[in-house]
């Protein structure tokens, strides 16, 4: 039987998020958020529609290919990032530890310290100098694991004076861990009892396409390692799925919550071997950058993060202002740790309080879990959210849709180079988000009287 085509309504709706997405690629510097705004709007319409109207899924699949391919050439505009993957990716290209040094330390005694070989610190040198002007954190130590650090070292030796290359060897990189993500979607959804359908919930949504491909920001290998983990979970390969957990851990962090989940899942003994393959596969991975400078940079950069950086966030927020009016200062430094332990506390509760401890609801678990981490977040960056709506595709919410589609009014801040975010936009977004959750909440429990 011949694939079902699409409607009108369907193709109309194709066409028009492709232009959004072309002028999103090639017309749009990040400053003009309201030209921004308007052509992700038009894109997001698109998108709901495309869904409401139950667009054939072999077709949402040739059209999340082709908005992906539309970026090939295009130099991140919304983001600049990358600026900062070139840094790092020179860096391990000549020999260098990117945890070693701050950029603005390498600049003022122009890299004789990272660099002792003269011919090449005049070959790199001019580089770096060019780079730095870019650089959105030129005061702070890296912060991307070792699996990030491979692949721009990779990108940076291939093409070490072509940004264009650069860009396009990550787009690549990129390219392939989400058609790989798009196998596992439609590998996991039948066995979840799912049409394959809901995988365009992930592939057609405009933060994703936006952030990862056109931004090129890593949660695309995240968000493909945590779902290999969980479908080779779901075929009892434990072992193999403690290595792609462990690869997830070592480049983001943020997959070791997923640990947790898994003890009453696999039982004490297998648990304990599952765990130690993934934090063994993150630590041989991070074997040639240890050294005493990567563990206390490390945690200075961790340190800062929870006490000084703020952007996007909800409860912080309203917790600050309190703490203004009580004490007249941000009590971020206080805040922020304690949101961060509250988090670690919800997840445990999360994972000792389920009554079904199966595979199958893992994905519906483990997005709940993330979804507290990031509302008592103090940053909350709009390609964060990629990896809600990936596991939100095997599950019956649609919170982390909007979320993510409401995510892009943080743009907002971008329009000055003061980065001054407009808070009434923040609680718009957020009152979307809480509606949303609130009501899924209260009609899933509706459904179980």
């Amino acid at each position: 039987m011949p694939a079902k085509l699409p409607s009108v309504s369907q193709m109309v709706a194709l066409l028009a998020a492709g232009a959004a997405y072309a002028g999103l690629a090639y017309a749009t510097p990040r400053a003009d958020f309201g030209q921004l705004v308007g052509l992700f709007a038009v894109a997001l319409l698109a998108y709901a529609w495309l869904l409401r109207s139950r667009l054939p899924w072999r077709w949402g699949l040739a059209a999340a290919l082709l908005f992906r391919l539309l970026w090939l050439p295009a130099t991140p505009a919304l983001s600049d990032d990358v600026h900062r993957f070139r840094w790092d990716g020179l860096l391990v290209a000549h020999g260098v530890n990117p945890f070693q040094f701050r950029p603005d330390e390498i600049i003022a005694d122009g890299a004789r310290a990272a660099v002792r070989d003269e011919a090449q610190r005049n070959r790199v040198l001019p580089q770096l100098q060019a780079l730095y002007r870019s650089l959105n954190s030129p005061h702070y130590y890296s912060v991307y694991p070792p699996v990030c650090q491979y692949i721009f070292g990779a990108a940076a030796r291939a093409f070490p004076t072509s940004e264009t290359g650069f860009v396009l060897s990550l787009r690549v990189v990129i390219l392939a861990a989400e058609a790989g993500t798009a196998w596992l979607l439609l590998a996991l959804l039948p066995a979840l009892g799912a049409p394959p359908e809901r995988a365009l919930r992930y592939l057609l949504h405009p933060l994703v396409v936006v952030e990862l491909v056109g931004n090129l920001h890593v949660e695309a290998l995240v968000v493909f390692f945590i779902l290999l983990a969980l479908w080779l979970l779901s075929r009892g390969r434990w072992a193999v799925s403690g290595l792609a957990l462990g690869l997830g851990v070592a480049t983001k962090l943020l997959p070791l919550l997923a640990l947790p989940l898994l003890w009453r899942r696999l039982g004490g003994h297998r648990f304990v071997a599952y765990a130690a393959v993934s934090l063994g596969t993150a630590a041989l991975l991070l074997g040639p950058f240890a050294s005493f400078e990567l563990f206390a940079n490390t945690s200075r950069s961790l340190s800062l993060y929870f006490r000084s950086f703020e952007f996007n966030a909800s409860v912080y927020y309203l917790l600050r202002d309190v703490g203004y009016r009580l004490t007249t200062y941000n009590e971020i430094a206080i805040i922020g740790p304690a949101l961060a332990g509250a988090s670690g506390l919800i997840g445990l509760g999360i994972a000792w309080r389920e009554r079904r401890p199966t595979l199958a609801l893992l994905p519906h678990s483990l997005l709940l879990m993330l979804t507290a981490y990031y509302l008592l977040a103090t940053t909350v960056h709009p390609w964060y959210l990629t990896l809600l709506v990936g596991l939100g595709a095997l599950t019956r919410f649609r919170y982390p849709l909007v979320w993510g589609g409401a995510a892009i009014l943080s743009y907002a801040a971008y329009r000055t180079t003061t980065y001054t975010e407009n808070l009434w936009l923040v609680a718009l977004e957020y009152l979307a988000v809480f509606a949303t959750l609130a009501t899924e909440i209260y009609r899933g429990a509706e459904s179980k009287k």
